[in-house]
């Protein structure tokens, strides 16, 4: 299977199915000596571990990493890291009524005409249990970048129609409700919207939205590889992800350009600064200083135990209630798989950066003015 593979300094490929064995990934393009230990990835891990609360998947699995490679005595060896998690608490008795059958709103039929054969419990490959790996490949990359002062932060933006109110916002209440809102007051109404859902029974989307702070001007270039560009596609190609903001985004094609644009001024040590941040921190696809916002937004989750109309493999028209463990709402569990993609992202491109200009290439290697004339 082709598509695996994330990056291209900073390369991730990721691997495993639901219902196999285990899940892994292997970092390669880390460079040596960062610290990191298993500890360092699993606090990550946990934030998107299943059967947390009501508005998580019942499936109870610990998600524990184990580091096989690239780590030596707590310090990356520029080696290629390889990371695994083992699915312990699979029940895939509960797909059996799937197996020739397509889900609505699921990938089952878009893979089957693709290979011509599917792993129907829990989705295989196209199961949200896949971001295992995503996640513990974001957190080596949110270790490196926290080692060059750059922060990636994540959080819920909004719940069905209940969104995070700015004057309310607080980083500190994220982890202190089940939507990991920054919002206590919206978050508490959010929660109960998402539990009236749930006893109908259905499901619901939401808008996660992610902060990297700490960036310098200059990361991205212009034309294919533009810093946002490249967050576009890590981002979107997290599973239920079905729209992608960078800055005011949409709301940008209702203003005007004298409201969007963002006026420069002179900053603290007479360095560049906007006086605002419509553009999100990236201009013409390059970082300019400031921070880089986006969202992402996701859609309802597809496994819902009501009937819904569908068809076999056959063709045969029929109807199905999905069994089996299933998150009403991804968007809790998917705030630090928003957070590992903007971090990969990053650390990629960062790495990038650093071929741009002679001048720091010289002075990388110590051969600041070689070939000038005396």
């Amino acid at each position: 299977m082709a598509g695996s593979t994330l990056g291209t300094i900073w390369k991730v490929t990721t691997w495993g199915e639901s219902h196999g064995k285990a899940i892994g990934v292997v970092v390669d393009g880390c460079p040596a000596g960062l610290k990191l230990e298993e500890a360092d990835i699993q606090k990550y891990l946990d934030r998107r571990r299943p059967g947390q609360s009501k508005f998580t998947t019942k499936r109870q699995e610990a998600d524990q990493v184990e580091i096989l490679s690239g780590v030596f005595e707590g310090m990356t060896t520029g080696t290629p890291i390889s990371m695994v998690v083992w699915n312990i608490d699979q029940r895939s008795k509960d797909y059996g009524n799937l197996m020739e059958v397509y889900r609505p709103g699921h990938g089952d039929y878009t893979f089957d005409k693709k290979y011509g054969i599917r792993d129907y419990r829990g989705g295989g490959r196209s199961s949200g249990r896949e971001t295992i790996a995503r996640v513990a490949a974001g957190a080596v990359a949110a270790c490196f970048l926290k080692s060059l002062g750059i922060t990636v932060t994540a959080y819920t933006r909004s719940v069905g129609p209940y969104e995070a109110k700015p004057e309310h916002f607080n980083i500190e209440e994220r982890d202190k409700n089940r939507l990991y809102m920054p919002d206590q007051e919206t978050a508490a109404l959010a929660e109960k919207y998402v539990e009236e859902i749930m006893g109908k029974p259905d499901s619901l989307g939401g808008v996660v939205e992610c902060v990297i702070d700490g960036i310098p001007a200059g990361i991205g270039d212009p034309v294919f590889e533009k810093y946002d560009a490249a967050l576009a596609k890590a981002v979107m190609s997290i599973g239920a992800v079905k729209g992608f903001e960078i800055g005011d985004g949409f709301a940008a094609a209702r203003a005007l350009g004298s409201q969007n644009n963002d006026g420069f001024c002179k900053g603290t040590e007479n360095e560049v600064e906007k006086a605002t941040n419509h553009a999100g921190g990236i201009l013409g696809g390059i970082s300019d200083g400031s921070q880089v916002i986006l969202r992402a937004a996701f859609k309802p989750t597809p496994s819902i135990a009501q009937p819904q109309k569908t068809v076999t493999r056959g063709g045969e028209e029929t109807e199905i209630v999905i069994k089996g463990r299933h998150d009403p709402i991804v968007v809790p569990r998917a705030v630090v798989v928003v957070e590992a993609m903007a971090a990969l992202t990053t650390a990629d491109l960062l790495l990038a950066n650093m071929a741009s200009r002679m001048d720091r290439i010289q002075v990388f290697y110590g051969r600041h003015g070689a070939g000038e004339d005396d």
